[in-house]
């Protein structure tokens, strides 16, 4: 048995308490383990009302007690909003509830009265607005952790992939790809896979920068220079790396069968391929922080938040992971 896992409330105006309410109601049948939401208690109860799902509410002063009430109603603890929120219009006087429900769960996992974080999606504009410092969750539960060394992994069954940079422009990306960071994301890579996937000996592909890996220096000679002696370096720790690879044929079946994860030098050539093969299915992992943090692999979906219609399958596989990782850890 582990404790339960603490899922926060992202941004309220987006689709995070649909999912979080779709996922409790699908608990039992799919076996998933207990959970609690650190969010405005009442906000979920009229959210509920509102989308037609019979969910009944806890309010729990501890984590401790979730496991009691999990079985019978979802488990909250209150952290109160200054005012209500319409689902679909977002208002940065939410901000500081949505970072300190991040923060509380932060410190219970820390605290080792909760396994996991489980983030439900943010709006970073709305945050911004608000002074929030940070390009998104990662970094700031990074300086959370004492500014660890962090990187993230988007997992699936099908396919790992970790991307060297993130949320830049892709003009930002090229210009600051470096040796570097892509020996410090392949470590972490390899690291992670044996901790908490249980991947005795990990495979990393990793990807070229332009296409066809540059061909030789025919398409630019970033491969050459970067890239290759970072995987160079990679193969010098004993790490198990490839590389670099043409990026349009490492995603098939076949190309996929050949290693654990893959190492991408930009945002969209990780996302595009993990959300083509599994979009419902897809989480959001952070590797390096000292506790585990997944989340829906999605982002607010306005259009259609309080409607009902948004799919927990997401935070579903995020709830499963975060257990296993944190079962695999203990």
């Amino acid at each position: 048995m582990i404790a339960p896992l603490a899922v926060t409330m992202g941004e309220p105006a987006g689709i995070g308490g649909d999912i979080v309410l779709a996922a409790w109601k699908n608990a039992a049948a799919l076996g998933l383990p207990p959970f609690f939401a650190i969010d405005d208690a009442d906000r979920l109860a009229a959210l509920a009302a509102r989308i037609g799902l019979a969910v009944p509410i806890a309010r729990i002063e501890r984590p401790e007690a979730a496991a009691e009430s999990f079985g019978s109603a979802l488990p909250v603890l209150h952290r109160p909003l200054p005012k209500s929120v319409e689902p679909g219009r977002p208002d940065a006087a939410a901000a500081g509830a949505v970072t300190g429900s991040i923060d509380m769960a932060v410190e219970l996992v820390r605290a080792g009265r909760a396994a996991a974080v489980i983030t439900n999606p943010i709006h970073k504009k709305t945050l911004y607005d608000a002074g929030f410092a940070f390009p998104g969750h990662t970094e700031y539960l990074a300086a959370l952790a004492g500014n660890a060394r962090v990187a993230m992994m988007l997992a699936s069954p099908h396919l790992k992939v970790v991307p060297v940079t993130v949320h830049v422009s892709l003009a930002r990306a090229v210009a600051s790809l470096n040796q570097a960071d892509i020996v410090a994301c392949g470590r972490l890579t390899a690291r992670s896979l044996v901790r908490d996937f249980g991947i005795a000996r990990p495979r990393l592909a990793v990807a070229g920068l332009n296409p066809h890996a540059g061909e030789e220096g025919a398409m630019g000679d970033d491969d050459l220079r970067i890239v290759a002696p970072a995987v160079a370096a990679l193969c010098a720790e004993g790490i198990d790396a490839r590389g670099p690879l043409p990026p349009d044929t490492m995603f098939h079946a076949a190309a996929r069968a050949t290693y654990d994860a893959a190492l991408c030098m930009y945002h969209d050539q990780a996302l595009i391929p993990l959300k083509t093969l599994d979009f419902d299915g897809g989480v959001n992992f952070t590797m390096g922080l000292p506790f585990v943090r997944t989340s829906p692999d999605h982002g607010t979906a306005f259009d259609i938040a309080g409607t009902g219609r948004a799919r927990p399958a997401s935070l579903i596989a995020a709830l499963r992971l975060a257990a296993e990782i944190a079962a695999r850890r203990g």
